[in-house]
């Protein structure tokens, strides 16, 4: 019995060895298999959410296409025809893309959905803007019923393939969220037996977590990159600037534009949409692509806003959304500048005597039907429009005092006199009254009439 004694202890050591080994091997297979599976519901929650900015983008298209044939009835200029082939064709480029994302997915509603978008869009073309770009004089008023009847179905379908991607991106999210979960739960138990393991598992878990993270925010970004853009303005200084407020998976509802609606007259947009996330980031586009085409038929900013009011109480059935904005149309060489307000109070004017806060004229967006006002002002040289969100008069300082009209006009006051250079001074002075953490988006446009130039220049 002694000479067994040792050699049961050793056979229990090679034993627990052996079964030591192979519950390693084990825990190992199965972290791969974790890994690979989790890799895999990644890449295809990636592959939903390319294809929602691309059905986004798609929306853009539709919308450039319907103001390009709009431009071409009023004007008959053949640059409104280029821009309609140009985004025809871009549009027919995106519907191959989605459908080359979405292949692996096997997503059979969608596919359905997307095809009749695809149908409806085409025979849009044949029956409405075929005839138009024909004969831009005959049977306007058929056309543009038929024009509106195409746009309601296709907003519909868009919104239904919307809905429908979004329950796949959800489902994959929470089919990740899940392993992840499955894989904590792997890990503690692992974590009893082997401790360095457990650690490995958790520095793995911390990086995918990091991932996962940085393409939330690679994505956020792409979402906010088409939302703002400005252009060159005869005679002037432009200068921009936009802060997010980096909220957790948030995106930001605010929106500028600058858009030259003929060689002299200039197209400013600023606005706040209420609300976060993908819907808000999505609604600044049709903001921007709407208020442009609405300012070729109308000059008279109390009139944009009006129309823009009832399409959008049309278009956006959330009731509890809502924009405050502001829209100004600027005449380049006599610097005659008219504007109208919708509920949107951050608009200055610096001059060299002080700062203006320039009057609402009416209330904000998707509440109720009000009309607006008109108020025109005239800039001299060296006279800078500063048009900007919230984010700047409802800055709190660490005493959660709020720096308030007064407050934001003081610090324009004594900001740089260079459009940009003003731009970036007010973005730095916030984020050292706040503490470097802003609590809101801040958006930014000042428009800045050149020294030395004059009426007519």
């Amino acid at each position: 019995m002694r000479t067994l004694a040792p050699l049961g202890r050793v056979t229990g050591t090679l034993l627990l060895t052996a079964f030591l080994v192979v519950a390693l091997a084990i825990a190992v297979q199965g972290a791969f298999q974790t890994r690979a599976s989790i890799a895999d519901t990644f890449s295809r929650q990636s592959s939903v959410q390319a294809a929602q900015l691309a059905l986004e983008e798609l929306l853009r298209l539709q919308i450039v296409e319907e103001n390009a044939l709009r431009g071409y009835s009023l004007t008959h200029d053949s640059f409104y025809v280029d821009q309609y082939l140009t985004a025809a064709a871009a549009y027919d480029s995106r519907i191959g893309f989605i459908r080359a994302t979405l292949a692996p997915e096997r997503l059979v509603r969608v596919e359905q959905l997307l095809t009749e978008y695809v149908r409806i869009q085409s025979q849009w073309r044949d029956e409405v803007a075929t005839p138009l770009l024909r004969h831009p004089n005959d049977r306007l008023a058929e056309l543009d019923k038929r024009n509106k009847l195409f746009s309601d179905y296709e907003t519909r379908i868009v919104a239904a393939i919307r809905s429908e991607l979004a329950a796949a991106n959800e489902a994959f999210a929470r089919s990740t969220q899940s392993q992840l979960e499955r894989t904590a739960y792997v890990r503690a138990f692992w974590l009893l037996l082997f401790g360095l393991l457990a650690i490995l598992f958790n520095g793995y878990r911390t990086r995918l977590y990091r991932e996962l993270e940085e393409e939330r925010t690679t994505t956020e970004t792409l979402q906010r990159a088409f939302q703002s853009e400005s252009v060159p303005l005869p005679n002037c200084e432009v200068g921009t600037a936009y802060r997010s407020a980096s909220s957790h998976l948030a995106v930001g509802g605010d929106v500028f534009d600058v858009h030259l609606l003929s060689d002299s007259l200039a197209l400013l947009l600023i606005a706040d949409v209420s609300g976060k996330g993908i819907d808000a980031a999505v609604l600044t586009a049709f903001i921007k692509f709407t208020i442009r085409g609405i300012a070729l038929r109308h000059r008279d900013p109390s009139a944009i806003l009006a129309e823009f009011n009832t399409a959008f109480s049309r278009a956006v059935k959330d009731p509890y959304l809502f924009v405050s904005m502001f829209v100004g149309v600027l005449d380049t060489r006599t610097f005659a500048f008219s504007y109208a307000s919708a509920g949107h109070d951050s608009a200055f004017v610096r001059r060299s005597d002080g700062v203006q806060q320039l009057a609402v004229t009416g209330p904000v967006l998707g509440v109720m039907e009000e009309p607006f006002g008109t108020e025109t002002i005239d800039l001299r040289p060296g006279d800078a429009l500063v048009l900007t969100t919230d984010g700047l008069t409802e800055a709190r300082n660490r005493a959660g005092n709020l720096l308030g009209d007064a407050g934001a006009m003081r610090l324009i006051e004594r900001s740089a006199r260079d459009a940009q250079a003003l731009a970036d001074d007010l973005v730095a002075q916030v984020r050292s009254i706040v503490g470097n953490r802003l609590r809101d988006d801040l958006a930014i446009l000042v428009v800045r009439v050149n020294q030395g130039a004059g009426p007519n220049a």
